[in-house]
């Protein structure tokens, strides 16, 4: 952990209200294109464990698709129960077009 930026995407691969995920080594991580700015997040529900990617997007709040948890992806905070920890936040680079982003927990 805390390493190599990770590719994500060339950076016009991902437009506004779109998403991808890639991994970082046993971390999921979810990178979303919200109005223009890029967030990444742990893709895990810290309810019960399970993909956060997917579930419905509004505003910049990410909806867990299993039991309706939702998390703010700019901060990690948890917005709705039944999750009560908040979510990993990691890094955001564009280089020479291209999205990058990694875990640096250490």
């Amino acid at each position: 952990m805390g390493g190599e930026w990770v590719r994500v995407c060339a950076h016009d691969e991902m437009l506004p209200g779109e998403f991808k995920v890639v991994w970082d080594g046993d971390t999921a991580i979810a990178v979303y294109n919200l109005e223009g700015d890029l967030y990444a997040v742990e893709d895990t529900c810290t309810h019960d464990g399970g993909e956060l990617a997917g579930g419905d997007v509004c505003g910049f709040e990410v909806e867990c698709p299993r039991h309706g948890a939702r998390f703010d992806v700019r901060t990690g905070e948890v917005k709705e129960a039944p999750a009560t920890e908040p979510i990993a936040t990691f890094p955001v680079r564009v280089e020479d077009g291209v999205i990058f982003t990694r875990d640096d927990r250490s």
